[in-house]
């Protein structure tokens, strides 16, 4: 091996062993005896080929995500040359040789190869490469290897989301969680999985910070967890539940060999900071899948029809999304066909055709699913991604706990109530009849906690706990309705 010296990949895109091989093809396509001639013992074996001293560096292949050991184009011609200076035979470049696109853009180590034994070295650190890559490739969301992660049902997928305060993000509210064992599942006969009953999930609330920890720029809702129970759990032991729960899935770290276990989120960027800073150790060969950046290039790369931007658009005055752009996950939802009917189509966000004035509609997204409750956004995190990759046969879950309600301020016309230290939105007349239509009493919550949400009293007036509850719910007959739990 030589010195360390760094290069770049531009130019290395010649396979080593395929040169080796391309030119016993030729000298068999052209009935050349090259064993008869001066220069022969160069091509008797590869070990033997290698003594000329090839520099090369590895790399991964773009496209097939495999990795390869190259040399370049002046390195085989400067093979031939030696050949022709020191033997007297011109020979010609070998056609075939495979050539690679390098996936990576870095500078790399160049190495200089003289004997098989180096050359079994240096293919020996070829896995670690493709491992490299593919978590890049990944991270960045490229469709081709997500897809084929998918396509190979063998992976465990794992979403979560964290809940933190806006003022200290330290402070973690709520963890959830979703996972599906597509490996099990496979094995089993169930594909694709079906999210009510092949999802793995949990929902888990920090109980020093519910109730007193309000969010006031994107409020949280710690009670409406949609698909089961939510747990309490004190803040100290939310790490060792949350490392519980990777090292239940994952498979032994590795340096060389891809974990079974994926990461999933959507902006994974903020999830894993709030990892590191519970000190949850994540194994270093795991892959990390980021759904918006995933969504992303599904757009940039034409799989995805055209659509709406929702963030700069205004009734009236649609623009249309622009590459680069990212989804929240509500709108990525919003934007994908419903699942209970394939051939549905979002007429706003799945079709070439701007509609003025309209916005996404509701597509992929369930009634009574709350998001930024964390476990429902865990959820619906993995089920978008599994429409995304395989909208075909996939199931829409169903809502197994009613979202809690919680009481509304009456709106009167040009007088704003305060809630939580808000003001609330200016009402119309209009308005004011809206508030008493969908004014409904439920009793007997389920809900695992206190009976009340952030800043909002119960049923009796008070501000105590209490399993009565008064909500705005949407209500049909804009009557009053009593609903008993």
């Amino acid at each position: 091996m030589s010195d360390f010296q760094l290069v770049n990949v531009s130019g290395w895109e010649y396979d080593l062993h395929s040169c080796y091989s391309a030119f016993l093809y030729f000298f068999e396509l052209k009935s050349i005896p090259w064993y008869d001639r001066s220069w022969g013992h160069l091509f008797s074996t590869f070990d033997e080929f290698l003594s000329f001293s090839w520099p090369v560096i590895t790399v991964t292949d773009a496209w097939t995500g495999k990795a390869h050991i190259v040399t370049r184009l002046t390195s085989i011609g400067a093979f031939l040359k030696m050949i022709k200076t020191r033997y007297g035979e011109t020979l010609p470049q070998a056609p075939n040789i495979l050539q690679v696109t390098p996936f990576e853009t870095s500078t790399r180590h160049l190495r200089t190869v003289t004997d098989y034994a180096s050359y079994k070295k240096l293919y020996s650190t070829l896995p670690a490469a493709v491992l490299s890559a593919l978590k890049q490739r990944v991270r960045a969301g490229e469709p081709k290897a997500i897809r084929e992660l998918w396509a190979a049902r063998d992976r465990t997928f794992l979403a979560i989301d964290f809940e933190w305060s806006e003022r200290n993000e330290k402070s973690c509210l709520e963890w959830g969680y979703a996972a599906v064992r597509c490996g099990h599942l496979d094995a089993l006969g169930h594909w694709p999985p079906a999210p009510d009953s092949n999802y793995r999930k949990g929902h888990y609330i920090v109980g020093e910070y519910v109730d007193k920890v309000v969010n006031k720029h994107c409020p949280t809702f710690p009670w409406q967890y949609a698909f089961g129970d939510s747990q309490v759990c004190s803040k100290t032991k939310l790490p060792q539940i949350i490392q519980a729960v990777i090292s239940s899935l994952a498979s032994p770290d590795s340096e060389t060999i891809a974990n079974s276990l994926v990461l999933v989120a959507h902006g994974i960027g903020g999830d894993l900071s709030r990892m590191e800073e519970l000190k949850i150790k994540l194994p270093h060969n795991m892959l990390i899948l980021d759904t918006s950046s995933f969504e992303r290039a599904l757009f940039a790369a034409g799989h995805r029809s055209a659509m709406i931007d929702p963030h700069t658009s205004t009734p009236g005055n649609p623009k249309s999304r622009m590459h680069g752009s990212t989804l929240s996950l509500d709108n990525l939802l919003r934007s994908l066909p419903a699942p209970s009917d394939p051939k549905s189509v979002n007429p706003v966000l799945q079709t070439n055709v701007l509609i003025p004035g309209q916005f996404p509609q509701m597509g992929a997204t369930l009634p009574g699913v709350t998001m930024h409750n964390s476990g429902n956004d865990a959820f619906m995190c993995l089920y978008a991604l599994q429409l995304l990759l395989e909208p075909d046969g996939t199931q829409a879950p169903v809502v197994k706990r009613a979202p809690p309600t919680v009481p509304r301020p009456m709106s009167f016309v040009g007088m704003p109530t305060m809630m939580n230290g808000a003001s609330m939105p200016r009402l119309s007349p209009s308005g004011l009849i809206n508030d008493f239509g969908q004014l409904h009493v439920r009793q007997g919550s389920r809900s695992p906690g206190p009976g009340h949400s952030p800043g909002c009293g119960n049923a009796d007036g008070t501000m105590g706990k209490s399993p009565r509850r008064m909500g705005a719910m949407p209500n049909g007959d804009g009557w009053l309705s009593v609903r008993r739990g």
